[in-house]
């Protein structure tokens, strides 16, 4: 077993005002995403400047929040919210929803991107690569306040969560932050540094997010509201699987559309 670190939650307290380590976690991942998005749209030529990078992640971070937090209300706890409505807003408490978030930046993106008047798949490609940092952070911020930790295991690596009672668990935290926040980005990466058909680096952030989030779900607690769905599936599982497919499809169809467009520029060239 090794020992949890003794973490104080709160980094800083100035009177009634408490700056949290989880918070703080979410403005680094905005920072960096915000510098690597800006270099990627130099190296892309995408028309978004400066300021329209900045108008994007503010449009993303809205998405984030409100989608994020109406994910977790309606599918995670909803019965509570029932009857404690005024809580909805309580963000600062916890509750958000990646596949709530996910769909709120969907939405936001789309928006952005036809008022813009650039591709959302274009814009969409540029945009997931900073995700899996923000991810990376998240999980250390979850890690530190010692919340959504693993299930009981021996392993020796396991630890004792002040949450999670008497019981050596799975720090589950860092396997996520492994899986969906180096591993995912290095993936990206790679891939980002040749020429792509437009949505094939969006197509494999949702695909491969699904696959380690659902593997992942495998070594974390489930929430104690929800417990397991069906035999040893969770709801984070229910959720992730049909991202594998989704993000296959969204591949197959770019590399597909890409094919065609190649086979079909020579003939259009000779009618001329």
């Amino acid at each position: 077993m090794i020992p949890y670190p003794d973490f104080n939650p709160v980094l800083l307290k100035l009177g009634p005002l408490k700056i949290r380590w989880y918070g703080l976690m979410y403005v680094i991942g905005f920072f960096v995403a915000y510098f690597l998005l800006k270099s990627e749209v130099r190296k892309k030529s995408v028309p978004l400047d400066k300021d329209g990078v900045y108008d994007f992640l503010s449009y993303a971070a809205l998405g984030v929040i409100l989608g994020g937090r109406l994910g977790y209300v309606l599918v995670y706890n909803f019965s509570y919210y029932v009857s404690h409505p005024l809580e909805i807003v309580s963000v600062w408490k916890g509750g958000m929803s990646f596949h709530g978030g996910f769909v709120g930046v969907l939405v936001a993106g789309w928006l952005f991107a036809r008022n813009r008047k650039i591709s959302f798949l274009s814009l969409a490609d540029l945009a997931v690569l900073p995700v899996p940092i923000a991810l990376f952070f998240g999980r250390i911020g979850n890690f530190i306040n010692g919340e959504l930790f693993g299930r009981e295991t021996d392993v020796p690596w396991c630890m004792e969560f002040p949450m999670g009672g008497p019981i050596c668990r799975h720090p589950s935290q860092l396997y996520e932050a492994f899986m969906e926040g180096i591993l995912l980005f290095l993936i990206l990466f790679v891939l980002s540094r040749k020429q792509r058909p437009e949505g094939v680096l969006f197509g494999t952030f949702i695909g491969c997010y699904g696959l380690f989030r659902t593997i992942g779900e495998f070594f974390r607690q489930p929430d104690p509201q929800l417990g397991f769905l069906i035999g040893p599936v969770t709801m984070g599982q229910m959720l992730s699987v049909p991202m594998i497919f989704l993000g296959l499809g969204i591949v197959i169809f770019s590399l597909r559309k890409n094919q065609k467009e190649e086979t079909a520029r020579p003939i259009s060239q000779s009618l001329r």
